[in-house]
């Protein structure tokens, strides 16, 4: 049985950092997001020169605002982790890099895939518990909204982490 997951540390804008975009770059900051599934315990990992990382609400991202930041990262090296599921909102400091593109939204998973092993299935619920999303609604069970496109195929980056989790439960199991 495997219960523990590991958490990740993701590099934004990779051996480049946390820069600019010059219209150059092969994806943007939120192509590159979409392209990986964070969960609780990972981490954003931002290496910038000559600028800074604020953490900023929805409408601080839409309007690259940089008056109100609910966190703000001047360092030039510096790590957020993610405590909670949602929608978390990153721009530069410096309002024209943020209208640039240097922007990042992350949607952050409830928890990634725990391998529990062999006979470990949820419990059913009541019959007319009604409890739990509304798949067919589109919306969540606090509001939050998706579109009708569903679920989105897993990125690579989650099944090495299926693949590590299913090893390090079997290295485990043969010393216990």
């Amino acid at each position: 049985m495997l219960s523990v997951a590991s958490a990740f540390e993701f590099r934004v804008g990779g051996p480049e950092g946390w820069v600019k975009p010059t219209g150059k770059e092969s994806e943007t900051y939120n192509h590159w997001a979409g392209r990986n599934r964070f969960h609780i315990g990972d981490s954003l990992h931002f290496k910038y020169a000559n600028d800074s990382v604020l953490v900023v609400d929805r409408e601080g991202y839409v309007a690259c605002d940089t008056s109100n930041p609910l966190l703000a990262f001047t360092d030039g090296n510096s790590t957020f982790w993610f405590d909670h599921y949602g929608y978390f909102y990153f721009i530069s400091g410096e309002p024209d890099h943020c209208r640039s593109g240097q922007r990042l939204i992350v949607r952050v998973m409830v928890h990634p895939f725990v391998n529990l092993g062999p006979g470990y299935a949820p419990s059913p619920l009541p019959s007319g518990s009604g409890s739990g999303p509304d798949w067919n609604s589109g919306s969540g069970p606090s509001g939050e909204s998706w579109s009708s496109g569903g679920f989105k195929v897993a990125s690579f980056g989650s099944y090495v982490r299926v693949f590590l989790g299913v090893w390090f439960g079997l290295v485990v199991s043969m010393f216990v």
